[in-house]
């Protein structure tokens, strides 16, 4: 059984900066060596390598860290989900400066307070950003980001990929994207597949 530190940062955006959540996350006494992050993943998106990769590093008694609950799941299925294994792994889990036991009652609880708390939050901002996009429509100021591939692009990205002689890093090197682009593009791709087949 080890007693190890393992922090997580995430944050939803390209643009956005991780270093406040590693600055935590180090003051809390996690190494450098041991945060795991994800840069333009959203809470939504549960394929996370980062997240995944800290999942990985946690052992029995181990804890896991992160700088506050949204940056671990937007949803209470997703947050229960992840305490469940933290749980049946005998991992504890600490959010800020609080550490939470997910196997023990009061801290399953609380833990299941704070993601339903998170979910509300996320939910606010979700509906905030789309009255606000409404508007800004209406008033003719909401000019579409221009997407990095084109149709076509996206769509030759996911045959190759579907292929399985191409990994997401080949894939970032022929399109001149970053990872979490190609992982995004092969989401939306799937997504929209999805749809039609369902259509």
């Amino acid at each position: 059984m080890t007693n190890t530190l393992i922090g997580y940062a995430r944050c939803s955006t390209e643009k956005q900066d991780l270093a406040a959540q590693k600055s935590a996350l180090q003051k809390i006494g996690v190494a450098v060596d041991r945060i795991y992050t994800d840069h333009g993943f959203t809470g939504a998106n549960r394929a996370r390598p980062g997240l995944d990769q800290a999942l990985a590093a946690v052992r029995s008694g181990d804890t896991l860290v992160v700088p506050k609950l949204d940056r671990l799941a937007r949803s209470v299925p997703d947050a229960r989900a992840i305490g469940d294994d933290l749980a049946s792994r005998g991992v504890r889990l600490q959010i800020g400066a609080s550490v939470h036991d997910p196997s023990d009652p009061m801290g399953k609880l609380f833990f299941n307070i704070l993601a339903t708390f998170a979910e509300f939050e996320a939910d606010l901002i979700r509906m905030r950003t789309r009255e606000g996009m409404a508007l800004a429509r209406f008033r003719g100021k909401l000019r579409g980001k221009k997407p990095k591939l084109s149709e076509r692009q996206q769509k030759e990205l996911r045959r190759m990929y579907d292929t399985g002689g191409y990994s997401v890093s080949d894939l970032a090197e022929v399109f001149s994207i970053s990872r979490p682009t190609v992982y995004r593009t092969l989401e939306s791709v799937r997504e929209f597949m999805i749809g039609v087949r369902s259509f």
